[in-house]
């Protein structure tokens, strides 16, 4: 059984102007880099002291938000997973909000050319963490040890979607920037643990 923490990245330009980034890679600002030193210590208050693996998208926020994470909790890493990436937003990204549903319309239900679809990026979201808990536990062995996994919130609302059958998130929420979400991976299955939701 391997406790899973999945962290949004930090707060960047884009994010405070209401932009789609998508895969584009757009670093943290300072709020960013704050909202990652607040992750840290939420961290450790709930993991406490001893290993942990620390693994992230390779996109510059999801990254630099785990080497501020990691070098706060002593870690080494972010071991990085080009499959953690952000959802591919096509057409859509470098829009504002209010553009992309001037064209495409709600976000839940956007068409958007060149898009990924939502059930091809939650197969590549449970594949992608999945991924990182048999390496922690290849590298563990035969200890599990926690794992933090810095991605984007597209990512992770499919992995919650896929822990708790399709009722979370609910449409039209969105995951904070420096939110965490916690999971128990037993063999291959996916538990949400749900104590603390905070949806905006």
């Amino acid at each position: 059984m391997t406790y899973v923490t999945l962290v949004r990245h930090g707060e960047t330009e884009w994010n405070r102007a209401l932009r789609v980034q998508g895969t584009t890679d757009i670093p943290l600002n300072d709020t960013g880099r704050a909202q990652a030193l607040q992750a840290a210590v939420a961290l450790r208050g709930a993991l406490g002291e001893g290993p942990v693996f620390l693994a992230s998208s390779d996109l510059s926020r999801a990254r630099e938000t785990a080497e501020i994470i990691g070098s706060e909790l002593g870690l080494e890493g972010p071991r990085q997973y080009p499959g953690l990436r952000e959802r591919a937003y096509g057409e859509g990204e470098g829009l504002t909000a209010a553009e992309f549903a001037e064209r495409w319309g709600p976000w839940h239900s956007a068409d958007v050319p060149g898009s990924e679809n939502r059930d091809d990026l939650r197969e590549r979201a449970v594949r992608g963490l999945l991924e990182v808990v048999e390496h922690s536990r290849a590298e563990s062995s035969p200890a599990a040890i926690p794992v933090i996994i810095v991605s984007h919130g597209a990512l992770i609302r499919e992995v919650i979607r896929h822990a708790t059958g399709g009722l979370l998130p609910p449409d039209g929420s969105r995951l904070a920037n420096g939110s965490q979400w916690h999971f128990l991976v037993e063999r291959d299955r996916l538990r949400f643990l749900a104590d603390d939701l905070v949806f905006a």
